[in-house]
Formats: structure tokens, C-alpha cells, sequence
């Protein structure tokens, strides 16, 4: 009986720590130059020590819970992550043409774009858990681009950025870049055309840094590593089982170099 009792003990002493030890997420509203932003904060309460961070930016519908499950899972790894807010008050679309307006209402100023995402980045900065020497920046669509156009401001604070079906704009001319860059696409994103690739790479190749490029075949489109790409009624929008799961184990080998 005695050792009934005290693999008993055992069993519930486990599942309270198992039940202490969860993801805890956190809303964190900021403001730049008058707007307000809301982003979410994602950590494993469990951590005692200060660990890497990753900021998260989301695909042109706005901080949906695509950007948020990735976040999640960033903090199951070990990590706080941050998925931020880049169109201001969280808001959210499930309808391209409104997707798009917002969109291009960020990107059509490159400064302020940059602006809008290092502000993200300054917020997962200020946690407390966050080892601010070990930043990473990881992004899809829009934010695929977006954390693209922080590498080329030459923000130094960031070990890597990781690009997914991004719309890899290119780096100007004498661009200067102090991060490490991974970008996985698919070959058959229509969004995305060979001759915007090619101009991508070369643009890359002339700054001198150190980047990976990573392109799936076999069909792969636009939106491939979020499982409700073909709710919204765009053809060129499918997940892909295959390249999501190759693209997230090819992230987190890139985080294992970067943070060693």
C-alpha cells in the first residue's frame, strides 16, 4: 500500500508540474507615431532563464491565428516569441481585396514599413525572459517581406531572419545586410514570378551576406505552410503538408546555428 501511495505521489506531483508548465500569452498593446498596435506575447512559464526571442509577422490578413499558432509553437520550443501587429488595433480580414489595401497601404512606404516592424521587434526586446543577445525574425506573405526589409535597414540586432512563401522584394543597390537570411518559397507561387525571384537572388548576392534560398517543387503555391489557405477563395493559395513541415525543420536547424 505504501508503495501504491507513493508512485501516487509521484504520478500527481508530475502532473502538476506538467499542468504549471504551460504557454502563457500575453496581450501587448504599443503605439508609433500615433497608432496603436496590438501584439501577442507567447512564452512556457516554466523557463526561469532568460532564452532566445522571435519575432513573428503575420501574412496580409492581419494577426490572425495562423501568426499566432506559430508563436505558440515557438514557445514550445523554448523560445518567447512575439507575433506583432502590423496594420494597427489587430485587426483582421479574411477578404483579399481588403487584405490588399492594407497591405499596400504599409508597403507603399518602405521607411515606415521598416519602422512599423522594428517597432515589433523593440517589444519583444523589453521582455524580461528574452536574452536580447539571441533575436531571430520569422515571417509569412507580407511578413515573409517584411522581415526581409529589416535585414536590408541593417538592423543589427537580429542573429537571422527566416522568410516563408515571403514576396521577396529585393535589396537596393549597396544594401548592407548584418543578419543571417533564410527564405524557403514555393515554385509554382504565381504571387511570386521567376523573374522576381531572379531579381531577389541576384540583389542578394550583390550584398555579400550570408543567405540560403530554398525553393519546393512538385507544385508547391503561396501559402503553403498555412493549413486554411484554401478557404479564402484564391487559387493560387494551398497548403502543403510536406513543405510546411520541411520548411519548420529547416528553421529550427537554422535557429540551432544561429544560437549556439
Amino acid at each position: 500500500m505504501k508503495k501504491i501511495a507513493a508512485l501516487a505521489i509521484v504520478g500527481l506531483s508530475l502532473l502538476s508540474a506538467n499542468v504549471m508548465a504551460a504557454v502563457k500569452s500575453e496581450a501587448v498593446n504599443y503605439e508609433l507615431d500615433g497608432t496603436k498596435f496590438i501584439g501577442q506575447m507567447y512564452y512556457d512559464d516554466a523557463v526561469t532563464e532568460k532564452r532566445p526571442g522571435v519575432l513573428v509577422v503575420h501574412e496580409w490578413w492581419g494577426l490572425n491565428d495562423h501568426a499566432k499558432n506559430r508563436a505558440e509553437e515557438l514557445a514550445k520550443m523554448g523560445y518567447v516569441a512575439f507575433a506583432a501587429d502590423m496594420y494597427g488595433d489587430g485587426k483582421v480580414t479574411d477578404k483579399p481585396a481588403q487584405a490588399k489595401e492594407w497591405m499596400t497601404e504599409v508597403t507603399s512606404d518602405v521607411d515606415a514599413w521598416r519602422g512599423t516592424a522594428l517597432a515589433g521587434l523593440e517589444q519583444l526586446k523589453k521582455s524580461d525572459k528574452v536574452d536580447t543577445s539571441k533575436l531571430a525574425a520569422i515571417g509569412y506573405c507580407f511578413g515573409g517581406g517584411t522581415i526581409l526589409q529589416m535585414a536590408y535597414s541593417g538592423v543589427k540586432d537580429l542573429a537571422g531572419v527566416v522568410s516563408f512563401h515571403g514576396s521577396l522584394p529585393s535589396a537596393p543597390d549597396g544594401t548592407e545586410i548584418n543578419t543571417k537570411v533564410l527564405a524557403f518559397h514555393g515554385n509554382a507561387d504565381a504571387m511570386v514570378p521567376p523573374a522576381t525571384v531572379t531579381k531577389f537572388l541576384e540583389q542578394m548576392e550583390k550584398t555579400g551576406a550570408d543567405w540560403q534560398f530554398v525553393a519546393f517543387g512538385s507544385g508547391v503555391r503561396h501559402a503553403f505552410t498555412n493549413p486554411d489557405a484554401g478557404k479564402y477563395g484564391v487559387e493560387n493559395l494551398k497548403y502543403d503538408e510536406k513543405a510546411d513541415k520541411r520548411s519548420w525543420a529547416g528553421m529550427q536547424t537554422f535557429f540551432n546555428e544561429i544560437f549556439k
